[in-house]
């Protein structure tokens, strides 16, 4: 079965899936959506970027009960990128859906807002584990009419420390529910979660293997002391204009990323304590090319959606080869060839080996020259990103920004970027040529008929 139309689906979900261009179904889709619309409990390994949003997105709207304005099903996830990003997907697969109401919970931004929200009462609640269990405390989210319960990324909620506000959270719901729990990869601790909390679940495992198909995966041996020399030859050898970096720990991500600067190289890093604005003012330059290199640990770089991402680079061997494959997964996708180069030194060999048996095919080996002492690397990123003091609530949208650029400037549309417009503000990637002109005409122009700050990141 690979048809969505297959599925028992209600016709006005059928009508706008089709007209989202959704046709075939995935296969996280076609072996979890039949078993979640049988009310059966799941327990699936899956991606981001496999759709599985879809898949409990549509198995949630298949048992809403429009009419009923309570709670009836709730989406946990890590982190508030990933809750925006399920959100969005879940509200365009309900728009033929009359008065479904969505709201999205998470920290870093005002509660207030939120309390309202829920006042108005909801359908949908997706949100982080930390604001939830406050809205729980407080009182102002009630979960007695639930229905459907979804873990998103379990494992990584599990790797930053949410068990306990996990457990908390699903006190408060009903047990008769439905839990549908989603992890990318299967550690133990996520099959005591799942015995803790569902009931015989249904175990779906697409294998990964597959993925990796498109991508070109090299491995580099080198001697003690020689790592970031290895990487900085990489770098100069294959010129990645956008690599994710991975390392081991964050005291590891933090010192390359300033050793990367030494060097001139424009890298940056994200992890678990920085503010949610300045992370994601990161992610946003990284995707919209204008930093064309990220450091990160498993942990902060999971729920990234990048689209076209040139190179994968693992600066330290993980001991999961699992956790691998996950890694170089986000290279390669919607079929273009990706690049996945992996360091280790002699005393590693034995990771490499476990790959190897992981994968079922032996890993190629690749040489490359170090640079010189006095040798640099030019690595400039095409893009640049201009940040603009006003946002959602200043009711500017993407072609505001577009028209204020284009408008009486000369500056041509294709060599404008990607927009993101956030609540209070706005980040415009513009190519490196014409960032002068564009900044120059941000901050003497005006965008919808008013003034914004301005400033070059």
């Amino acid at each position: 079965m690979t048809h969505f139309n297959r599925l028992p689906l209600d016709p006005a979900i059928l009508t706008n899936l089709d007209a989202l261009g959704y046709t075939q179904m995935t296969p996280i889709q076609s072996q979890c959506l039949p078993q979640i619309m049988q009310g059966h409990d799941i327990i699936a390994q899956a991606k981001t970027g496999s759709g599985k949003t879809a898949a409990f997105g549509l198995g949630l709207l298949h048992r809403l009960i429009p009419r009923q304005f309570a709670v009836q099903a709730l989406v946990v996830c890590p982190t508030r990128e990933l809750a925006d990003q399920v959100g969005k997907e879940i509200r365009s697969l309900a728009r033929n859906i009359p008065n479904i109401k969505l709201v999205t919970l998470c920290g870093g931004t005002p509660i207030k807002p939120q309390y309202e929200s829920l006042q108005h009462g909801s359908h949908i609640v997706v949100g982080t584990p930390g604001r939830l269990q406050k809205h729980l405390q407080e009182g102002t989210l009630k979960l007695d009419k639930l229905q459907v319960l979804v873990l998103d990324e379990a494992d990584r909620m599990l790797d930053m420390g949410f068990y306990d506000d996990m457990v908390a959270i699903l006190q408060h719901t009903p047990l008769k529910r439905q839990t549908l729990l989603f992890s990318a990869t299967y550690p133990d601790t996520i099959r005591q979660l799942s015995a803790a909390f569902q009931h015989e679940p249904v175990e779906v495992r697409i294998e990964s293997e597959h993925e990796i198909s498109h991508i070109k995966q090299l491995f580099f041996e080198f001697q003690k002391g020689a790592r970031t020399k290895t990487l900085l030859a990489l770098l100069a050898e294959y010129r990645p204009e956008t690599t994710l970096i991975f390392c081991n720990t964050r005291q590891q991500c933090q010192e390359l990323v300033e050793d990367l600067k030494d060097k001139g190289l424009p890298a940056q890093t994200i992890h678990g304590d920085m503010e949610q604005k300045e992370r994601d003012q990161v992610l946003i330059q990284f995707a919209n090319r204008s930093c064309p290199i990220l450091v990160a640990t498993d942990v902060a770089a999971r729920g990234l959606d990048i689209k076209d991402l040139d190179a994968v680079i693992n600066f330290e061997l993980t001991r999961d080869p699992e956790v691998h494959i996950h890694r170089i997964g986000r290279t390669g996708r919607a079929g273009k060839t990706g690049l996945a180069l992996s360091l280790f030194m002699p005393s590693e060999a034995n990771r490499v080996n476990m790959i190897e048996t992981y994968q079922n095919s032996p890993v190629q080996y690749g040489r490359v020259k170090l640079l010189a002492e006095d040798e640099t690397i030019k690595l400039k990123p095409t893009m640049v990103t201009l940040r603009i003091q006003g946002g959602r609530k200043d009711k500017l949208r993407p072609g505001d920004i577009l028209g204020a650029l284009t408008k009486e400037t000369g500056i041509p549309a294709k060599q404008i970027g990607k927009i993101d417009v956030l609540n209070t503000v706005s980040f415009v990637a513009v190519e490196r040529p014409v960032a002068k002109q564009s900044l120059k005409q941000l901050t003497e122009g005006k965008i919808k008929g008013r003034k914004f700050r301005i400033k070059r990141l």
